[in-house]
């Protein structure tokens, strides 16, 4: 962490200006069930307006009039929705948005490369989203911050009080030269924090991001911590992910007192065309006033919903339909960014 610096990464339950989408097209790998996931995005804006803005990125301006007719059949409030022209390869936005940070009464915009996962996509576009974001004006006293290194939005969770919390699997397949001091060095100073806790275990078969932290454990307060569970032994996660509840209740908040513990349940598996795909309750998103859970028509929805309203109390929790999401191995988290208050013009 630099001392010198005012800046402060805020924790996702901050107050948020919008929350940042882009909005599927047939260009995108959504193609073959396009459909289908905009139902999940209408199903998504929906639920984020009734709380708070929405900023939907579009491609050019007819896809920009057709998101519009979809969202006004659905009887959803415009006057909550804004749209801006990119270019996107796709519609990750978790890991290829802006990654911001306050600093005094401006922000940086933490512009990281965005390598599709480690080269296993086609990034290029979502390389450049920040800059072209930044280019159109939208974004207030800021300043975007270029970083040639390797990180994804959804690798990362902040408390909003200096600690971060990460997986290592994912940052050492980024970046298979650099030791665990070193990784641990620098995001801590490019991200202002003075802690980074590290999970060895955990994964999800079907996700390739190589464990990011938002499919497997989350912050819900600097005191708590909501994670993915498995109760199946006869299931292929059972060892892992129950290593990973270990680590997690080894953990130490700042004044050195254990965690606060959700533990989510096991949602049984999907299977689509022969493939396991990555459930992940633990992919929810927090918006000003509530929690949005990723919901899958699983028996299990139910039972996350009640954890996740224990985890956090002062806000309601809305399910979310995102079964066609898991289809290209990410979930609701994943397709979002949250945007600091203040943030957006």
């Amino acid at each position: 962490m630099n001392p010198a610096s005012t800046a402060r990464f805020p924790a996702e339950w901050e107050p948020q200006s919008a929350i940042l989408i882009a909005w599927p097209h047939a260009d995108t790998d959504w193609a073959e069930r396009l459909g289908d996931v905009e139902e999940t995005y209408i199903a998504l804006v929906a639920a984020i307006t009734r709380f708070q803005p929405v900023l939907i990125c579009v491609a050019d301006d007819d896809l920009q009039t057709y998101a519009e007719a979809r969202l006004r059949s659905a009887r959803i409030d415009l006057s909550r929705v804004r749209f801006v022209s990119a270019e996107y390869d796709d519609t990750w936005l978790r890991d290829s948005g802006p990654i911001s940070l306050k600093d005094g009464n401006g922000f940086q915009l933490l512009d990281f490369r965005f390598t599709g996962w480690g080269g296993k996509f086609e990034a290029s576009r979502d390389d450049q989203l920040v800059e072209q974001l930044d280019q159109t004006g939208i974004f207030l006293n800021s300043s975007r911050q270029p970083i040639d290194f390797a990180l994804e939005g959804g690798a990362i969770e902040t408390d909003g009080d200096g600690t971060l919390l990460s997986t290592w699997r994912c940052l050492q397949e980024r970046h298979p030269a650099a030791s665990r001091h070193d990784i641990t060095r620098k995001l801590a100073g490019w991200l202002q924090q003075d802690r980074v806790l590290w999970l060895d275990h955990g994964y999800l078969e079907g996700d390739d991001t190589d464990a990011h932290i938002d499919t497997l454990a989350r912050f819900a307060a600097p005191d708590a911590i909501v994670f993915q569970a498995c109760d199946d032994p006869t299931d292929s996660h059972y060892a892992e992910l129950n290593a990973m509840a270990r680590e997690i209740a080894a953990l130490r908040t700042r004044d050195g007192k254990p965690y606060r513990v959700f533990p989510l349940p096991w949602a049984r598996p999907i299977i689509d065309q022969n493939r396991r795909l990555a459930a992940s309750y633990a992919n929810f998103l927090i918006i000003n006033g509530a929690v949005l859970m990723p919901a899958y028509g699983n028996e299990a929805d139910a039972r996350a919903q009640t954890v996740l309203a224990e985890a956090f109390a002062d806000r309601e929790v809305v399910p979310v339909p995102c079964r066609p999401l898991i289809w290209q191995n990410g979930s609701l988290h994943c397709i979002t960014m949250q945007l600091p208050s203040g943030l957006l013009a």
